[in-house]
């Protein structure tokens, strides 16, 4: 047996250079995004909006993430990534200073629409990103390490944010989070440079079998898998609107302790996340889509013990629960999803991707607050719990497919 010291560095070895920078880049970026998973609060408690209006400011922020999200993955086609990542982060900067003169709700509406256009193109840049700086065998934990910086930043991020939020109101917020996106830009600028996406590498065998011509709007598996990582996506996004305002309303927790909750989702990650991934993706059978039913059926349970559990410590098991499920369900997903793109077509492949995440933030926060209002916490705990169900079988099905056994078999000989 490895001690958990050397699995740990082990699991970091043969990453370029370009991956730690990219990684250090989204480590101060999100350790700068404080206020995401405060804003329904902000906007309930502070502009005294209606549950309902904030589920409606939360999904304006989904439309602006789809549009975004398509323009980020067309545009690194066009004028490439790198320019999409810096003009993205930049941007994003000026976009949270502006929500310091947004009070009503179409002023509110209206900032947070064209921000999520703006922050949102960075997500499929960033992914096209990983394909041109890693090497096919270690795109996974590329993706794990990029995934690592973000958890870092989030485990500390909204913890310093609820400090800020008390301390010096959700002004202060907006001014710091602008702050770090405009200096993450700038770092970005100087420490990196771009690096061509290889069109032909080792995944070109992969690529003659299954086809080279595909696109996404004609690829009924690639569809498939979309549909199923938007249903866990709508579910897991209740984690940053429906969630908060269960935590203050229910449980009574403080800013700084629903920070400090959330914070600790972070913390699991960035202690587990690369030695767990490291280990499964060598196991002898590697097999991503069971990963990935896994740790839906996980994020699915993370809700339903709401409706088992009385007991405040629930909130520490819930936690456990949707941390590890994130674990098995995202890296591997978003690797999944790489390895079946074709080369020339990656931008386009991710967008969509995104793209899914981005329908999420439409559809969630409506739905959860409009399900609460309605009919309560309870029930909608147990929809989440059935999506999930849901969601993990129709992945699962997806291995009867003659090209997924295909990746599979690929992503195998890979590790």
């Amino acid at each position: 047996m490895k001690s958990p010291l050397v699995l740990y560095k082990e699991s970091f070895s043969g990453l370029s250079r370009p991956v730690w920078l990219l990684s250090l880049v989204m480590l101060i970026n999100r350790a700068g995004t404080m206020v995401i998973p405060f804003l329904t609060i902000y906007l309930t408690s502070e502009l005294q909006f209606t549950k309902f209006e904030a589920g409606m400011v939360m999904s304006v922020f989904g439309i602006g993430s789809v549009i975004g999200s398509m323009l980020g993955g067309y545009l690194s086609e066009m004028v490439g990534y790198f320019k999409v990542m810096f003009v993205s982060l930049f941007l994003s900067g000026f976009g949270f200073y502006s929500l310091l003169w947004a009070d009503t709700f179409n002023e509110v509406a209206i900032q947070i629409f064209f921000l999520s256009i703006i922050s949102e193109s960075f997500r499929p840049a960033a992914q096209v990103a990983i394909g041109a700086y890693s090497k096919p065998e270690n795109r996974l934990m590329s993706i794990s390490l990029l995934r690592l910086a973000i958890n870092l930043g989030f485990a500390c991020g909204p913890f310093i944010g609820g400090l800020i939020a008390q301390g010096a109101g959700y002004n202060g917020l907006f001014i710091v989070d602008g702050t770090t996106c405009i200096a993450a830009s700038i770092f970005f600028l100087i420490i990196l440079s771009p690096k061509k996406v290889p069109v032909k590498d080792k995944d070109d065998d992969l690529a003659a079998a299954i086809g080279d011509n595909r696109t996404p709007i004609k690829d009924k598996t690639y569809l498939a898998f979309l549909f199923f990582t938007m249903l866990t996506a709508v579910v897991f996004m209740h984690l940053f609107s429906v969630f908060p305002v269960y935590l203050k309303e229910v449980w009574l927790l403080e800013e700084h302790q629903v920070g400090l909750l959330m914070g600790l989702n972070g913390l699991i990650i960035v202690i587990y996340e690369m030695p767990l991934v490291a280990k499964l993706s060598n196991a002898k059978k590697y097999r991503p889509l069971n990963i990935i039913a896994i740790g839906v059926f996980m994020i699915g349970v993370s809700f339903l013990v709401f409706n088992i559990i009385g007991w405040i410590g629930v909130l520490i098991i819930s936690t456990l629960f949707v941390t590890f499920g994130e674990i098995l369900f995202m890296p591997f997903s978003n690797t999944w999803a790489i390895n079946w793109a074709p080369k020339a077509r990656s931008g386009r492949y991710m967008s969509w991707f995104t793209m899914v995440y981005s329908v999420a933030h439409i559809v969630s926060p409506s739905m959860g607050m409009g399900i609460v209002e309605k009919f309560g916490f309870t029930e909608l705990w147990y929809l989440l719990g059935f999506l999930c169900l849901l969601s993990s079988l129709g992945f699962l099905s997806l291995k009867k497919s003659k090209n997924v056994k295909l990746v599979e078999l690929h992503s195998e000989a890979m590790t």
